[in-house]
């Protein structure tokens, strides 16, 4: 199929204004409750909407280190985490300087074993645990809430 030479031309140029996306590294925190498995969910700082820790890549750490030691810091989570990705989700994020820029967060799920009374961003958050269902309609990003409803 023919393009017209204004679709070519665009074709051509786009790329080069268009930003790449920001990697960031996601914990999906499950363990097993009386009626199946429940997701731990907590509040962004500036919005207090529901979302799964998240954050940016660690030197030192493979992205899956790096998503537990986020779960750590915004929901006191212990676990076991899964080296692999469970999935992942676009989102948008405005950074220093009022810049909007797409992240794209790959997912880890952590077995969660323990969760501390006491941690990093305690007095900035909000936690809960909701079971499957919920917690997909708790978050906004419809590619994580596909995450999420793959558990059940």
């Amino acid at each position: 199929m023919k393009q017209t030479a204004l679709a070519a031309f665009r074709n051509f140029v786009e790329p080069v204004f268009k930003r790449p996306e920001f990697v960031q590294t996601a914990a999906l925190c499950v363990r097993q409750g009386k009626k199946g498995p429940e997701v731990l969910l907590v509040t962004s700082l500036d919005s207090k909407r529901w979302i799964v820790p998240k954050g940016w890549p660690m030197e030192g750490k493979s992205l899956a280190q790096a998503a537990l030691q986020e779960a750590w810091e915004e929901a006191g989570v212990q676990g076991a985490v899964d080296e692999y990705p469970v999935g992942s989700y676009g989102y948008q994020k405005t950074v220093k300087g009022g810049i909007p820029v797409t992240c794209r967060c790959s997912v880890y799920r952590i077995d969660v074993t323990d969760l501390a009374e006491d941690y990093p961003e305690k007095a900035r958050r909000r936690r809960s645990w909701m079971r499957v269902n919920e917690a997909a309609k708790a978050v906004e990003e419809p590619e994580l809430k596909a995450v999420i409803r793959a558990l059940a």
